[in-house]
């Protein structure tokens, strides 16, 4: 998959090509159905697939500081539309400049012009241009006007809202949307996030050094840096994966918060491997790797205990269960 960082990346041959644009936070099973659209007209056509999408997420742009926090980052995102089949990806950087741009400014200028869109498929409530103001039928108008097809493709509705318990807003044949994953993600709800999402969620981000707690405790850790990429859920224990930076995936026991056992402890992803090799712990090293820590399910919530031997005790029946849950996933 090729993989755009600027019009100015776009070879000048590009074209014609079926184009999508989004956010796509999250590539969730709604973007994977247009992904799906978008590679079958395509390849009927014997065009190129094309995706566009942004970076920064528009949010951050136009309510800083006060914005939804992003499911996965650029990278991850770019690693899950390569795996839905498309052929190239845009990524524009959203400015001020480009959201001051109307529909038609933006379609010829990023779309017909640079990428030769002949088709573009979109879902029904797609929304762009300065104000959000166009829609599929400014779309439709356009395609008149400058020469291309707008294919819509109807929402994905989730069949089975009853595994979301935490929602109860949420009724047979909700959409599948990036807000309700992060509602999910925020409830600690794993398990709902990933129905949703197609995949176990993740985060990815370098190992760091921490206050070896977990080591002086029986239970070594992984680490990840504040400013690892990704949603982080809610505090808790989970079941998971981590996954090194040589994609081996390795069954393991995170814990997201601040250890309330503990006092000053910042907010924090700990992942223990649960099945190590049989080697000291220095030999198995993972400080600076950049890696990506899975969520499978959550055991439990952040507790407070009176005494390290309280601690301990909980950790031993937290890793029991991951590996159990582990088990059957593998």
């Amino acid at each position: 998959m090729y993989r755009w960082r600027k019009l100015t990346d776009v070879p000048p041959s590009t074209g014609p090509s079926v184009v999508t644009i989004g956010n796509f936070d999250g590539v969730h099973r709604g973007h994977q159905q247009v992904m799906r659209r978008l590679v079958a007209t395509a390849r009927e056509r014997g065009w190129s697939s094309v995706v566009v999408t942004f970076d920064p997420h528009p949010a951050q742009v136009h309510r800083p500081g006060d914005h939804p926090g992003l499911i996965m980052g650029t990278e991850d995102k770019l690693d899950a539309l390569e795996g839905t089949g498309v052929d190239a990806v845009l990524v524009l950087e959203y400015t001020p400049e480009l959201a001051a741009q109307t529909t038609e400014e933006f379609v010829l200028g990023a779309l017909v012009g640079p990428l030769g869109a002949r088709c573009l498929v979109v879902g029904s409530d797609t929304r762009l241009g300065r104000d959000n103001t166009g829609n599929v039928d400014t779309l439709r108008a356009l395609g008149r006007r400058h020469g291309f097809e707008v294919v819509v493709v109807d929402d994905l509705l989730d069949p089975a809202p009853e595994a979301d318990a935490h929602a109860p807003e949420a009724v047979a044949g909700r959409r599948c949307s990036s807000t309700w994953i992060r509602s999910c993600l925020q409830a600690g709800d794993v398990r709902a996030a990933a129905r949703l999402l197609g995949r176990n969620h993740r985060v990815r981000g370098e190992v760091v050094h921490g206050a070896a707690r977990g080591r002086e405790l029986g239970y070594p850790t992984a680490n990840l840096a504040p400013d690892a990429a990704g949603f982080v859920p809610a505090d808790g224990v989970y079941a998971g994966w981590l996954v090194d930076a040589h994609g081996t995936r390795w069954p393991t026991a995170i814990s997201v918060g601040s250890n309330p056992t503990f006092e000053n402890v910042p907010r924090q992803v700990e992942a223990h491997v649960l099945d190590r090799p049989e080697e000291p712990v220095e030999d198995f090293d993972l400080y600076g790797q950049e890696v990506a820590v899975e969520f499978v399910e959550r055991l439990r919530g952040m507790v407070a205990y009176e005494g390290v031997d309280r601690l301990v005790a909980q950790m031993d029946d937290d890793v029991a269960r991951a590996r159990r849950i582990l088990a059957a996933e593998a």
